[in-house]
């Protein structure tokens, strides 16, 4: 999977990562762009701003998940620790 798109940046959701666990099994849409208002996955809110989401599967085995929250991370949609080197 790529990272989102950086320019113009996309909006920072939050400075560290989402913690999801149990989620079901399936196809998920996490938000590239930082708007939307189910963080972090994706409500639409894209539209107009040139950011698409990014699909991932979530299998039983999955277990936790750390989705990036910043939307800077280059292995979206999982978080890599970007956030920390990010300007305040």
């Amino acid at each position: 999977m790529s990272a989102p798109p950086k320019d113009p940046p996309p909006v920072v959701a939050r400075r560290g990562p989402y913690l999801i666990e149990d989620l079901a099994p399936g196809d998920y849409l996490w938000c590239s762009c930082g708007r939307s208002q189910r963080q972090p996955f994706c409500d639409g809110a894209h539209a107009g701003t040139g950011y698409q989401p990014i699909r991932f599967t979530v299998t039983p085995r999955s277990g936790t998940l750390w989705l990036c929250g910043c939307k800077h991370a280059r292995s979206a949609p999982h978080c890599d620790g970007r956030h920390n080197r990010l300007p305040r």
